[in-house]
């Protein structure tokens, strides 16, 4: 069963790469250079690609609960740390950069944040033993996370750049992490074949918690690129989700000090990785480097030009804002190219 629960995650996460691809670039189209207002919001629910984006994740979503049916949460939910990967490929494809804009730490941040999830699986497969969640453990559960998400949350609004993409999606990311642990109480109860023992607040809770992570998801993805949104979903996911498995359910009480140290190495190195992807990003850089020299950004496909037409002030051969490499001269004749 664990075999199958590991091909079913890993189908999942690539349901949520795509599925993050074809949000960000509805969200940016939504956005038009402006800001996710509740105007724009509410235009992305009739934007085809937003749906179908919508569709990449809940099938990954489907795939992921069931495979928590199978298999401790501890070795389901760090799986998703696949989806990274795939996301920077369709990212960097669809921006049109090259091998020479990817900075080689980015590549390192990559690597790091996806190997230590990675091995953190391999460790947590031999060690971890499925435990039932009770509904006190439930109620805890949403108490710890209703406070972090609010807290993220308004840090995030009162931060700029990146790092308000970054606890945009962080906050999602706890959000997800509860449902996760949430899914699974739901999955025993089903799993027992009496469908009126499920209890109707664990439901509720899941309904709450993906809302709310959704609406963050979306506020992640206007502030920053899309594999970042994706790195720290697959990492601060997991995490919590283990955290809340291990403190709660007592799935590592059985764990050896030296595989429970090894576990909080790879955590802290896959954290690590998050962190330098935010600082090394292609996206990132040029964008930094844009802001200092007053220009778009060269791998920005939602930056809006700056008109061209109407009356100009100035000298002749003054270069107007948004039309870079374009010099406008007088003719002999009175008109100008």
């Amino acid at each position: 069963m664990t075999a199958l629960a590991v091909v079913l995650a890993a189908l999942g996460a690539c349901g949520y790469a795509f599925g993050a691809r074809l949000q960000h670039a509805a969200v940016h189209a939504t956005m038009a250079g402006g800001g996710l207002g509740l105007r724009s919001q509410a235009q992305l629910v009739r934007n085809p690609r937003w749906l179908a984006g919508l569709a990449a994740l809940g099938s990954g979503a489907a795939l992921h609960v069931s495979a928590l049916g199978l298999a401790p949460l501890s070795v389901v939910q760090p799986i998703g740390v696949l989806a990274l990967p795939i996301t920077v490929l369709l990212n960097l494809r669809e921006q049109g950069y090259t091998r020479r804009d990817v900075h080689p730490s980015m590549v390192l941040a990559v690597l790091a944040a996806t190997g230590g999830l990675a091995v953190f699986v391999l460790l947590a497969a031999g060690s971890a033993t499925p435990t039932p969640v009770g509904e006190d453990d439930q109620f805890t559960a949403t108490q710890i996370v209703a406070v972090a998400v609010l807290l993220i949350g308004l840090v995030a609004a009162a931060t700029r750049s990146k790092v308000r993409c970054v606890l945009f999606a962080a906050g999602c990311a706890v959000a997800y992490g509860y449902v996760s642990l949430m899914a699974r109480a739901v999955a025993q109860q089903v799993g027992t074949g009496d469908l009126l023992a499920i209890n109707l607040l664990s439901v509720l809770g899941i309904a709450v918690a993906m809302v709310v992570g959704g609406w963050l998801l979306q506020h992640g993805y206007a502030s920053g690129p899309p594999d970042l949104v994706v790195a720290c979903l697959t990492v601060i996911d997991p995490l919590v989700a283990v955290g809340l498995g291990i403190g709660l359910l007592g799935e590592a009480d059985h764990v050896s000090g030296w595989v429970a140290a090894s576990e909080a190495l790879c955590a802290l190195v896959a954290c690590a990785g998050v962190f330098a992807l935010a600082r090394h990003h292609p996206d990132t850089t040029e964008r930094s480097t844009s802001e200092t020299l007053g220009v778009a950004p060269p791998g920005d496909r939602t930056a809006t030009p700056a008109p061209t037409t109407g009356p100009t002030t100035g000298s002749a051969n003054e270069v107007p804002a948004g039309t870079a490499g374009h010099r406008t001269s007088p003719r002999p004749n009175g008109s100008s190219s």
